[in-house]
């Protein structure tokens, strides 16, 4: 019953900086010093193929509503 009386907010509240220190350790326990280059290289490139994706997507919304709007224009 006590898991219960605990205010839902406190769960989803960020780490603060002693959590974080242990977040640290934990990743270099468990990926090593040589891995963790290759992890945050990894991420690097997933965010920035990410943002490639998300950039030409709206590239290409945006291209389609301008060529819609000169059609629209040249008909009126």
């Amino acid at each position: 019953m006590l898991l219960l009386s605990i205010n839902p907010q406190l769960l989803l509240s960020m780490p603060s900086g002693g959590e974080w220190l242990w977040v640290i350790i934990a990743i270099i326990v468990l990926f090593g010093g040589k891995k963790i280059p290759e992890l945050a290289k990894g991420i690097g490139k997933g965010i920035r193929e990410f943002n490639d994706a998300k950039d030409g997507i709206k590239n290409e919304i945006e291209s389609n509503m301008k060529k819609e709007d000169t059609k629209s224009n040249t008909n009126a």
